[in-house]
């Protein structure tokens, strides 16, 4: 009773004074966690644009001068002959001369819409497959090794069969694209699963993701990352893989992409020629990892915190 009287008369037992003490300590740790965050994050201050356009730009623009330098360099001396290693002034006009004939679009257009076609057809495919694969541990056990073993090999090597089964047509080029890009696709999305914690796929099981809606909302979001990768992959090979089949499957009611270009080069033995197909191929290639890839890329990473400056 004593303690009591006490307690009531130095006014500590008074309603509200429980709730206040409790709103205090719960402030008191979320200023801790806040202080906590702040700690482990890294503050970046933005840059002046031209700076960043500067650190981007400059390095690329650094190598390729250098690249040019050394190939002209090669030229002056002799390494080769002229007509084995043209100066890049002789490539530059051969790629001027297809433009000026108003031809070089076509070629690259050509090679393009072959290679967007048969990506979006890969991703589809080795979409579903990568899923099963990964969902379903007998399938894994099946044809995981073998999927592995398709992507090492090289896309060259189908293109004899593929000519076998559908003679010089497109479904040839087609074929040979999906079956170098379909085992990358898959074999990123079944390492993207894998990364995925046991705890998301629990809590889309409580609130009835499952089926379809979990793939959906949770399982394809969750392995994101690793599937964008596999995705990236997955259109490298579809584009060496197009080239290899371009290259010799060539035929007149084909039409003429990038392959097919350099090809004829070789034919000619024009070196100018063979290598304006070869910069015109790798600028395409960079060009679709830059302004697609690229941006998706960096999106995703910066969503899931994994980038802190792009």
């Amino acid at each position: 009773m004593a303690s009591t009287e006490t307690k009531d008369r130095s006014g500590t037992g008074r309603p509200g004074d429980g709730a206040s003490a409790g709103g205090d300590s719960a402030n008191d740790l979320a200023g801790l966690e806040a202080g906590l965050d702040a700690l482990e994050s890294r503050v970046v201050d933005r840059q002046p644009w031209l700076r960043t356009l500067g650190s981007k730009a400059l390095p690329p623009v650094i190598a390729i001068a250098i690249v040019l330098g050394l190939w002209q360099l090669a030229y002056h001396f002799e390494l080769k002959e002229h007509y084995l290693l043209p100066s890049p002034i002789e490539v530059g006009r051969s790629l001027q001369d297809k433009w000026l004939e108003g031809t070089l679009l076509s070629y690259v257009w050509t090679s393009i819409s072959r290679g967007a076609l048969g990506f979006l057809a890969s991703v589809v495919i080795g979409t579903v497959l990568g899923l099963i694969v990964a969902r379903v541990k007998v399938v894994r056990a099946a044809i995981g090794p073998i999927l592995s073993g398709l992507q090492s090999l090289p896309s060259v090597a189908w293109v004899p069969a593929a000519i076998i089964w559908f003679g010089l047509s497109d479904a040839t080029i087609y074929a040979v694209v999906l079956l170098g890009a379909v085992p990358s696709i898959a074999n990123g999305l079944v390492a993207g699963v894998d990364q995925i914690s046991p705890l998301y796929l629990r809590a889309g099981r409580t609130i009835g993701a499952t089926g379809l809606a979990g793939v959906r909302h949770v399982l394809l979001p969750a392995a994101l990352p690793g599937y964008i990768a596999g995705l990236k992959q997955g259109w490298a090979f579809s584009w060496r893989s197009l080239m290899a089949a371009e290259l010799i499957v060539n035929a007149p009611e084909l039409g003429t992409g990038l392959g097919q270009l350099l090809e004829q080069g070789r034919e000619f033995q024009d070196m100018s020629w063979v290598l304006s197909a070869i910069l015109l191929i790798l600028i395409v290639g960079i060009g679709i990892e830059l302004l697609i890839f690229a941006p998706i890329e960096r999106r995703v990473l910066r969503s899931r915190g994994l980038l802190v400056k792009s």
